[in-house]
């Protein structure tokens, strides 16, 4: 059985040579890409919200609209394809990853440039099945983007490409989120009161325009090694290889450790989910403005999280995944914490600029080590598959507990609330923990292993 890799011996490498890695060709193409993924996301969901109920589309509807984001939660589905399927020409011309990359980004563009031409006013129908492109070809493109992620570098700089990655998907999110409202802002015809489809028109295609910059970056990126695939003979044979194989090959490597591994998947972001579902009403009812709110948490927050990611990516590299995981852990249980703290200030401005700065510092430096992590569970030879089924994983426990969270906070309070999602953490430090034993166990398992043969012959005659 192999050892997961994340476990391995922490790499005695300068702290110099650590922060290089940022500047590598690989680092600043994930950055780049990381922009391409993070673009999609509020277009489809938050700003189109606000443009929907601008246009006079009544709550109930954009409610049900919001399911639109399920693509994002079912991307496994059709993973094991992206990881296969060969796109007559785009594989030949660029090759697996890329060609699936560029298709992907090529729906995403369709999509919102098909968002930006139809008025919700007349019928939501076609704006409805334009979101459904752009989020069926962003989730498509996280696939591609992982998968290629993976196979670009070594295990040991994957926390550095990952918080390359989380910087660009979080300067996206700014530029969809605050950005689009400007440019739809700037562009509004003075003297006209109420909403304007033109200005929203050429807000979405900016946005549509903006995707060129991942677009470049995969047209002028080498594709990864390829790893050899066996032909299969027949479609029976494709089929096992494609939609079993990947899970099949999961549990033949990690045997037992599967069960433990999974748990940890799933309940490894606990905390931070569930407290986060509160965050924005428990804002209103300590009395913060929206104003308030808006700058503490764009400014101070986004910067805190790209730094926490950063710290994180330097920390694996040096000190190891595993360790960094079981810091990241305590790190965002213990955040909560501080908003129990808030809860009994109520408005203070300074308190709560010091805490959503902890929070999400913790938040960058856990997600840094915790996608190393993930990418060091893959196999190669089913990278998208198998991360696609991780990442999906992660959120389904914590996403159903945490629609109880109003329901909690109505009988007990919000101080009583955030120390309780603060507990739920407790399992995540015992999982880790297990994990991170069980992974230098099997490894030790395998140097003996390979140390054997040699013994052997010393003592033969």
């Amino acid at each position: 059985m192999s050892a997961p890799q994340a476990a391995e011996a922490p790499p005695s490498l300068p702290w110099r040579d650590a922060l290089k890695v940022y500047l590598e060709p690989a680092s600043l193409r994930m950055l780049a890409l990381g922009f391409s993924a993070g673009l999609p996301l509020l277009l489809v969901l938050g700003t189109l919200s606000f443009r929907l109920r601008e246009a006079g589309v009544d709550r109930s509807t954009i409610g049900f609209l919001s399911w639109v984001g399920l693509a994002y939660g079912f991307k496994w589905v059709w993973a094991p394809l992206v990881d296969r399927l060969p796109i007559p020409p785009l594989t030949t011309l660029l090759g697996r990853r890329r060609g699936w990359l560029l298709l992907a980004q090529l729906a995403v563009v369709a999509g919102l440039a098909g968002m930006a031409f139809n008025d919700p006013r007349d019928g939501l129908p076609p704006l409805v099945w334009c979101a459904l492109l752009t989020a069926f070809g962003s989730a498509t493109q996280d696939i591609a983007l992982d998968a290629f992620r993976i196979e670009s570098a070594a295990t040991r700089k994957q926390a550095a490409l990952a918080a390359c990655y989380q910087t660009g998907y979080r300067l996206a999110m700014i530029w969809a989120g605050a950005g689009v409202l400007w440019v739809a802002a700037w562009v509004e015809l003075p003297g006209l009161a109420g909403y304007q489809n033109g200005a929203w028109k050429t807000a979405y295609l900016v946005m549509a325009a903006s995707m060129a910059i991942g677009v470049v970056t995969v047209l002028l990126s080498p594709e990864p090694v390829r790893v050899a695939l066996p032909k299969p003979k027949n479609a029976g044979e494709w089929l096992q290889s494609v939609l079993i194989e990947p899970f099949a090959d999961f549990i033949r490597r990690y045997r037992w450790q599967a069960a433990l591994i999974l748990s940890l998947i799933a309940v490894y972001r606990i905390s931070d989910v569930v407290m986060g579902i509160m965050a924005n009403p428990f804002y209103v009812d300590m009395g913060f403005t929206k104003d308030e709110v808006a700058t503490v948490s764009k400014i101070y927050g986004v910067v805190m999280t790209l730094a926490g990611a950063f710290v994180g990516g330097v920390l694996s590299m040096r000190l190891g995944v595993m360790r960094v995981l079981m810091l990241g852990a305590v790190l965002s249980a213990a955040s909560n914490l501080l908003f129990a703290g808030l809860a009994s200030r109520g408005h203070d401005l300074t308190a709560l600029v010091l805490v959503v700065s902890a929070d999400n510092l913790a938040g960058g430096i856990a997600s840094a080590a915790f996608i190393a992590y993930l990418s060091s569970l893959t196999n190669i030879s089913y990278s998208a598959t198998q991360y696609a089924l991780f990442s999906s994983l992660m959120l389904l426990l914590p996403k159903f507990i945490a629609g109880y969270s109003g329901v909690f906070v109505d009988a007990f309070g919000y101080k009583a609330f955030f120390i309780g999602t603060a507990a739920l953490g407790l399992p995540v430090l015992v999982l880790v923990a297990l994990a991170s034993r069980a992974a230098a166990n099997g490894k030790a398992a395998g140097k003996a292993a390979d140390q054997a043969p040699a013994q052997g012959s010393e003592l033969a005659p």
